[in-house]
């Protein structure tokens, strides 16, 4: 799964030293907060990663309805930019209202 930083699932692999992902070559634009959830999740495929672990890593100094808002934007572009959704999960099963988990 890991070779020099890099972690591929499905046809996608992200470099966590750079903050790359790829599909088939091609970079896909991913910012930065989304990017952070993604390496969070790869870090423990299959484990819970709860909002309140997101938030502190990701989002330290936020108020919790402006994490709360933050969280969901990035999860929603990540699941954009993976062609993921919430509803038929290939890579984030989300578990309600407590967190999110990498399924791939």
């Amino acid at each position: 799964m890991t070779q020099n930083g890099t972690v591929r699932f499905g046809p996608f692999e992200a470099d966590l030293h750079s903050g790359a992902v790829r599909k088939g070559g091609e970079r896909i634009k991913l910012q930065d907060q989304p990017f952070k959830v993604l390496q969070i999740l790869l870090e423990r495929p299959g484990d819970l990663v709860t909002r309140e672990e997101l938030q502190s890593r990701i989002w330290p100094r936020e108020s919790f309805g402006d994490f709360d808002h933050a969280v969901n934007v990035a999860v929603g572009k990540l699941r954009s930019a993976l062609g993921d959704s919430a509803e038929n999960p290939s890579f984030i099963e989300t578990v309600p209202r407590r967190g999110y988990r990498f399924v791939a």
